[in-house]
């Protein structure tokens, strides 16, 4: 079962909502805003099926 989280982008400010998979504790993936199309950071933890952290950082220094 996937868990529904809400965050929003770093460039637009825009809600995004995105579908985690509790069977990966830890990932660390580059995504595309859906709404302006900047690329975003995405870092997150799981543990035991709950979300223990969540990041969505800009990659632009």
């Amino acid at each position: 079962m996937e868990l529904t989280h809400f965050f929003h982008c770093p460039y637009c400010l825009s809600e995004i909502s995105m579908l985690l998979d509790p069977s990966v504790q830890h990932q660390e993936y580059i995504e595309d805003c859906e709404v302006c199309c900047n690329p975003i950071e995405i870092v997150y933890t799981l543990e035991n099926g709950e979300l223990i952290s969540f990041s969505a950082l800009s990659i632009e220094q």
